[in-house]
């Protein structure tokens, strides 16, 4: 990938984490009515499927993909991976739970202990989202991804 491609699809990635980082910010704030809350909602997990599809395509787009070692790609980061999918499953039972229990009264007070222990989980994930996702996607600007190299001929040969 040349320089001037990976800094248009960093810039993406990091607009889409603004907007992530802006609605977690925001959203309890912005509650005027149920319609824009659940417009935040739903642009919240839109923005965090388009990362993981960029995150994807990215490692579609390396050398070391298209050379068949995608087994050392998912090893090196399954964690990012993991923490893609589990931050956006807790972001939309969070997402349901809140439209459910708000959706007659906005400004109702519904702190209970679950909906509590979900957001306080949501917003750890969030952090550990941020960081791996952000380091993942500079790791991937790394240039021994997408080129042949010494280095990559060593990793095939201990996968044979």
């Amino acid at each position: 990938m040349q320089v001037s491609q990976y800094r248009g699809v960093l810039y993406l990635q990091y607009f889409l984490l603004f907007v992530d980082l802006f609605i977690n910010a925001f959203c309890d704030l912005l509650r005027i009515d149920n319609v824009t809350q659940l417009v935040l909602f739903i642009i919240q997990d839109i923005s965090q499927i388009f990362a993981t599809i960029v995150i994807f395509l990215m490692f579609f787009n390396t050398y070391v993909f298209q050379a068949g070692l995608v087994g050392y790609l998912v090893s090196k980061f399954k964690f990012t991976i993991v923490i893609l999918f589990l931050y956006f499953m807790l972001c939309v039972g969070l997402h349901v739970w809140t439209m459910t229990l708000r959706w007659n009264n906005v400004d109702a007070y519904i702190w209970n202990n679950g909906y509590q222990a979900l957001y306080v989980f949501q917003r750890v994930g969030a952090v550990f989202y941020y960081y791996y996702y952000k380091r993942t996607a500079l790791r991937l600007g790394d240039p021994r991804f997408y080129r042949d190299s010494r280095w990559l001929r060593e990793q095939f040969d201990k996968v044979r």
